[in-house]
């Protein structure tokens, strides 16, 4: 029987040859890509960042404590951010930080906007894309990120409450960096997460929706269809029902990725696209993700991109068996997430109250990455629907 250090020679070897055909960048080894960031300057120079900072910046954050160092580090920074979003008012908004130890023993990070002076008519409960965090959207009162923040301003200023976590492995939750060893143990972390805050007294008797975006639609599909009656309704942003197939390694090298991430499941091996290139098409606001210090930004690891891709094809296969009320949202131009598949699911969804927004040229951050007028287009779509199904669920 192989080693794994056999195992993994001889994979690097046919990989190797793989990337060389498919195009992609060629592999090098851990080490030599070590010596390079030594001698290399960083990629990334954040403005108004010192040296000290930077260095922060540059650590590895595989593990919480490191991500946590690099949050508290930057927390007070003053930084340059220009956005539409984090120009909204964020009077009238109190907000709640806290970790607690789930189920399976791991501290979880959470994140809650509520009005400060009145009740939420509803409760929506984000679920957040790929290698991301809550935390990126707002540190306090000091220095306010833009994205999340943004988002739960706008909804906490429409009468909303707004719950997020970071799942296990993360933002500030604990686990390995953007690991996931099995995505139906993920689901199942946020809907415990979730559940408690969902049945707690204060918000049992108020509507609750989910809400989505790209990795994060998929994880709400999957709490739907775990759940098919907990919910009154989900917003999709660009869910991830479908990778799209210009973001997928060539057969063959998907083959074998799938066969060594059962020998080697943690490593960064994933050949990618720049994900910020191909999302955002604002390039002022693409390069804005700089900013979002704790985010994963290196390879796929090989078991969390084969738990992703055996997700879309479950949600890809089980479309017809989503019931709940549906808003999607989809860019046309998305290289990111398929639209095609978004269409799917409107089409082929048992739901009879589902809606669809497809936005001619918009790229996959609908709500991030897009010229201001078509981010302020795409949230008054979302609070009005929210704010139809609030009235229906009142009146029921």
């Amino acid at each position: 029987m192989f080693s794994k250090t056999v195992a993994f020679s001889i994979v690097i070897v046919v990989i190797g040859l793989c990337f060389k055909k498919a195009g992609f960048v060629e592999l090098r080894s851990r080490r030599r890509r070590r010596r390079r960031r030594e001698v290399m300057a960083p990629v990334v120079k954040l403005s108004g960042v010192g040296e000290e900072l930077q260095k922060i910046l540059e650590a590895n954050m595989d593990q919480v404590p490191a991500r946590k160092r690099a949050r508290e580090a930057f927390k007070g920074t003053q930084l340059q951010i220009d956005h539409i979003l984090f120009k909204i008012p964020s009077d009238g908004v109190k907000m709640e930080e806290s970790y607690k130890v789930n189920s399976r023993g791991l501290k979880i990070f959470s994140k809650s906007w509520l009005p400060a002076t009145s009740h939420p008519k509803a409760m929506v409960y984000y679920c957040h894309g790929y290698g991301d965090t809550c935390t990126f959207f707002c540190e306090g009162m000091e220095l306010c990120f833009f994205f999340l923040f943004g988002i739960a301003r706008k909804l906490v200023s429409s009468g909303y409450g707004v719950f997020a976590m970071d799942y296990p492995g993360f933002g500030l939750s604990e686990g390995l960096h953007c690991y996931i060893s099995s995505f139906d143990m993920l689901v199942d972390d946020v809907i415990e997460q979730y559940s408690k805050i969902k049945e707690s007294p204060e918000f049992c008797n108020i509507p609750s929706f989910l809400f989505g975006q790209s990795l994060g639609g998929a994880v709400a599909l999957k709490m739907h269809l775990k759940q098919p009656n907990a919910w009154d309704g989900a917003v999709l942003v660009a869910p991830m029902c479908k990778i799209a197939d210009n973001m997928v390694p060539p057969w063959l090298l998907k083959q074998i990725l799938i066969g060594v991430a059962n020998f080697l499941p943690t490593i960064k091996l994933v050949p990618q696209k720049d994900l910020a290139e191909a999302a955002f098409r604002v390039v002022k606001y693409r390069e804005l993700t700089a900013y979002n210090i704790i985010a994963y930004k290196d390879k796929p690891r090989l078991r969390t991109a084969v738990e992703m891709l055996k997700t879309t094809q479950e949600i890809e296969h089980r479309l017809e068996d989503v019931s709940l009320p549906l808003l999607i949202l989809h860019g046309e131009a998305d290289i990111v997430t398929d639209p095609s598949v978004s269409k799917a699911l409107y089409e082929k969804a048992r739901s009879s109250d589902k809606k669809l927004n497809l936005y001619k040229d918009a790229y996959h951050s609908l709500l991030e990455g897009e010229p201001d007028e078509m981010i302020i287009q795409v949230f008054n779509d979302i609070i009005s629907w929210l704010d139809e199904h609030c009235i229906k669920n009142t009146s029921q």
